[in-house]
């Protein structure tokens, strides 16, 4: 059959159902596995109960500037510093814990690799997969396979599945670039569905999801303190997520989609929408993986991975610019625990992952 409009209402249904399941997973898998692993519930250290700065803190600012932070010291009787602390713990204190970014990226672990596992599978029989120019032939009059089908519907729910929980999972600071990213890939899919480029677009899903699986693998490892997995497996996702957003999906995908169509089919209203939005992921591309070099480029220099740019959680060494180097240190000494964790939500790291995610 042919794709119409009306199939991808499926996907809505769906994606509640892959939230669910996500639920159940969740709690009834990547829960007990975190437990065997030991993964430590609190996300920090909790501040001490103060009435006063409580009602600063859910009221008035949760970051006060340096006026505010010498009213409420002399009010307190207490030393700034140690009002900024409070306020830093009191900050963490609400940050998801290390097992929940766990439980978290284990799902998409799990669920990426199935997705790459079934492309991988199924394009592997495709012709258009060995010669791209398949891709175009008596366009648009190609039939729909069932195997196909499921593969684009999976996959669209997955990503409508994932624009509404972003609202409810760990905030990070590339929020607003990963919901673009969600809009973008939701639109792709539907946009290609509907106008019957489901070959090229099982093409483009398939490498996006080839590195995915491997970047959550990878904070798993952190979580886990297997730090030597941990660098290990995130020098293998940045090889592969450099070879395959800045190598294959440009010189492949959009190379297909720009000069081959047009020479085959030649452009067309919907052909100029299709590239512009592939060009808008290629950008994203390249924005993440300047955000990997600077990590990667840390990690020579320290001989070790270093915090992820995008962490929202802070250490103690967020003080004010007056902080002396001996009181970083000391203060960083107090706030690290003996394992190494600094609380950060999630990348690659000696301590703790920034995620992540997705389709990272």
């Amino acid at each position: 059959y042919y794709p119409k409009a009306g199939h991808l209402l499926s996907a809505l249904p769906l994606a509640l159902g892959i939230f669910a399941v996500r639920l159940i997973f969740e709690r009834c898998i990547a829960g007990p596995c975190a437990s065997i692993l030991q993964i430590q519930t609190e996300s920090s250290r909790r501040a001490q109960p103060n009435a006063v700065l409580e009602k600063v803190f859910t009221s008035i600012t949760k970051s006060p500037d340096s006026r505010h932070l010498e009213g409420l010291s002399k009010q307190l009787d207490w030393d700034v510093r140690k009002v900024q602390r409070w306020f830093r713990q009191r900050r963490n204190q609400d940050k998801p814990s290390t097992r929940t970014k766990f439980c978290e990226s284990m799902w998409r672990f799990t669920f990426y690799l199935y997705i790459f596992t079934y492309g991988i599978h199924f394009l592997w029989q495709s012709p258009w997969m060995w010669d791209t120019r398949q891709c175009w032939y008596n366009y648009p009059y190609q039939v729909l396979s069932s195997g196909l089908y499921h593969y684009y519907v999976t996959e669209l729910s997955f990503y409508w599945a994932l624009m509404f929980s972003q609202f409810t999972d760990i905030r990070r600071k590339d929020f607003l670039i990963m919901f673009i990213h969600h809009l973008a890939t939701i639109s792709l899919i539907s946009f290609s569905y509907v106008n019957n480029m489901l070959r090229v677009g099982s093409l483009v899903m398939c490498v996006h999801d080839t590195s995915d699986f491997l970047l959550e693998a990878a904070k798993l490892a952190n979580y886990a303190k297997y730090q030597r997995l941990c660098d290990f497996l995130f020098v293998v996702f940045g090889i592969i997520f450099f070879g395959t957003r800045l190598i294959i999906f440009p010189f492949w995908i959009l190379n297909t989609t720009l000069f081959e169509s047009w020479d085959i089919i030649g452009p067309y209203p919907s052909w100029w929408l299709f590239n512009f939005l592939l060009l808008v992921l290629q950008v994203l591309h390249i924005l993440w993986s300047y955000l990997i070099a600077r990590i990667a480029f840390k990690a020579v220099m320290r001989g070790k991975v270093s915090k992820d740019d995008r962490s929202d959680i802070e250490t103690s060494s967020d003080e004010d610019t007056d902080t002396t180097s001996k009181e970083r240190l000391k203060t960083g000494a107090r706030s690290h625990s003996p394992r190494g964790e600094n609380g950060t939500n999630g990348h690659f790291g000696p301590k703790s992952w920034s995620q992540n995610h997705s389709d990272w």
